[in-house]
């Protein structure tokens, strides 16, 4: 008996196993690809989210759509323009730092000349006199200094992490609170030493400044980033910068560490919608640096009449 066998011709494709060629049809971080693939998405176009070396995910489209994809994704685009929600900003240097920074240079340079013992004495940050009462030393010791290197390492590195700050915010809005972060660091010292510890020095409101921008700039990062850890990167740079410039032979490692942590705080004060498109500098910028002057001038007023009645 004869049979019938029936051929089909079979395509080379099917004999190859030849698979249409996948390429990346944009690059960029996973809350940027899932829009653009709910873009393809809603066109029925199949693709691929994948991660790449170049970036953190890329979009993949089978050959023979990439053109339709490219279409979609650039009207898209056109509909809807890109705005970084949080743009780099180039590098000025800024003249409000110095505002801060001239009132212990002022002071130190008064406390070395011939009639500044007394306000040492009356100035410094004494743990043991702190507890008994007095209220000032905490705030008063911010603006003294060791000698000519301690006030010269307080200037430089405070100049370089206020400037930083002033991206961010108008310094005159967030330099009292700093100020009163810092005293209160210091009369934490005071409570923890409790006896036989004195210090001084404006690195204390140094560290409480590089919290508050470690803080900020946490802040104003994307929440979705795809990596958890890059989430908190502020945080841990600011750390190590505190860590860096805080340890050494005759710091005064308890006043930088409540400092930094102070301001850790310090940072969820300015609202996020001020910080990501900055405000215009008004006449209550004024009234805030009268303010902060006149917290040390405040201090120092009870300090000084001590100093006289001695």
């Amino acid at each position: 008996m004869r049979t019938r066998t029936r051929f089909r011709r079979l395509q080379i494709d099917e004999i190859l196993h030849v698979v249409p060629a996948e390429s990346s049809i944009a690059i960029g971080n996973l809350k940027q690809i899932r829009i653009y693939s709910l873009v393809l998405a809603s066109q029925r176009i199949p693709h691929q989210i994948l991660r790449d070396k170049r970036g953190p995910y890329k979009l993949s489209v089978w050959g023979k759509y990439q053109e339709s994809a490219s279409q979609q994704i650039a009207l898209y685009i056109q509909e809807n323009p890109p705005q970084p929600e949080n743009p780099p900003l180039a590098l000025r240097f800024k003249i409000s730092p110095l505002l801060i920074l001239s009132l212990p240079a002022v002071l130190t340079l008064l406390q070395f000349s011939r009639y500044g013992s007394r306000w040492y004495h009356t100035g410094i940050a004494d743990a043991e006199k702190i507890l008994s009462g007095d209220w000032w030393r905490p705030i008063t010791a911010l603006t003294l200094h060791g000698n000519a290197h301690h006030l010269a390492s307080n200037l430089i590195s405070g100049y370089i992490v206020l400037n930083l700050l002033a991206f961010r915010l108008p310094l005159a809005r967030i330099a009292l609170p700093i100020a009163v972060a810092s005293a209160v660091a210091n009369f934490f010292v005071a409570l923890t030493v409790q006896e036989d510890f004195r210090s001084l020095g404006f690195s204390t409101f140094v560290f409480c400044a590089i919290g508050t921008l470690g803080t900020i700039e946490f802040r104003l990062l994307p929440l979705k980033t795809g990596n958890v850890l890059r989430r908190f990167t502020p945080l841990f740079a600011s750390a190590l910068l505190a860590i860096f410039l805080g340890i050494g032979e005759n710091a005064d490692i308890l006043s930088h560490f409540y400092g930094f942590a102070l301001g850790l705080i310090v940072g969820f004060l300015p609202s996020k919608k001020s910080l990501l498109w900055g405000e215009k500098r008004t006449t209550l910028d004024f009234l805030f640096w009268i303010l902060y002057f006149a917290f040390f001038a405040f201090a120092w007023r009870r300090a000084i009449l001590l100093s006289l009645s001695v």
